[in-house]
């Protein structure tokens, strides 16, 4: 249940010539204290509620737990959630046979924004990173989606 992970920028659209899969994604938070987020999720007509503690110093880990649910249930979950959902389309990138990068396109109020993340079996995985990666923003609060949604 320790999420791993890291998180760029992203420089270019190169990554789309590198996809694997598309995806669409709704979704909106019922809290968003960093000590305790709670989300709901819709990608492409599955709904998830999870629910992410704080994370280590570096950003890098922290506590996640999710479980699938009724995706009527989610939509109306939704009508609850705080202000700012975020619309998203993700690309799936395989960096080796493990690994794989998500690359999100933010839609709406937060078009522009396209933000890469790694998921890690450990915080010391070494793995290659492709040219259009940009800079690092892993441990950014400014980047957790939790508060990208706030803005």
């Amino acid at each position: 249940m320790q999420e791993i992970e890291r998180k760029f920028l992203v420089k270019n659209e190169d990554y789309k010539l590198e996809a694997v899969r598309v995806h669409h994604i709704i979704q909106g938070y019922l809290n968003r204290d960093p000590k305790r987020t709670v989300r709901i999720r819709i990608i492409d007509g599955k709904a998830f509620l999870t629910i992410k503690g704080q994370s280590n110093n570096n950003g890098t880990a922290r506590f996640e737990w999710e479980t699938e649910i009724p995706a009527e249930d989610a939509q109306a979950l939704l009508q609850l959630a705080e202000p700012g959902i975020i619309e998203k389309v993700r690309y799936d990138i395989p960096v080796n046979d493990k690994l794989f990068f998500e690359v999100d396109e933010f839609l709406g109020e937060n078009e522009g924004l396209t933000i890469a993340e790694i998921e890690l079996p450990d915080e010391h995985t070494s793995f290659e990173k492709p040219g259009w990666l940009g800079e690092e923003v892993t441990g950014n609060p400014a980047y957790y989606n939790s508060q990208i949604s706030s803005k």
